[in-house]
């Protein structure tokens, strides 16, 4: 984790601390809307918490296949033959998923009778 997303992350802990203890003022000395509204916006930030951890892991595995391919244009090449290795078929590929040829392994035929 870089420093901005630790500097975000710390703030976003601030911030729903605040609602939190807001949300407890609001439960001893307000209406009970109030006190659930705050409750509610104290998740909020924790949401944005583990937000910013899933964007860390995201770039780390990044981070990884590029230094395990050695360069960024091997990392990118990689992705792309993996996603062209798992492909059907041609007709699968040129028909955006929507239909398999006929010697596919996925093809099923398909029966005249209504479903």
């Amino acid at each position: 984790m870089n420093c901005s997303s630790r500097l975000l992350c710390v703030l976003y802990i601030a911030t729903s601390a605040g609602l939190a203890w807001t949300s407890v003022l609001e439960i001893r000395y307000g209406p009970a809307w109030a006190a659930c509204l705050f409750a509610a916006a104290s998740l909020v930030p924790v949401i944005a918490v583990v937000r910013e951890t899933v964007i860390r892991e995201q770039r780390r595995w990044l981070l990884e296949l590029v230094t395990r391919a050695g360069r960024a244009g091997d990392a990118a090449e990689a992705i792309v033959r993996a996603e062209l290795d798992s492909a059907c078929c041609e007709r699968w590929w040129t028909s955006l998923g929507s239909e398999h040829e006929v010697t596919c392994r996925h093809w099923m035929p398909r029966s005249s009778s209504a479903a």
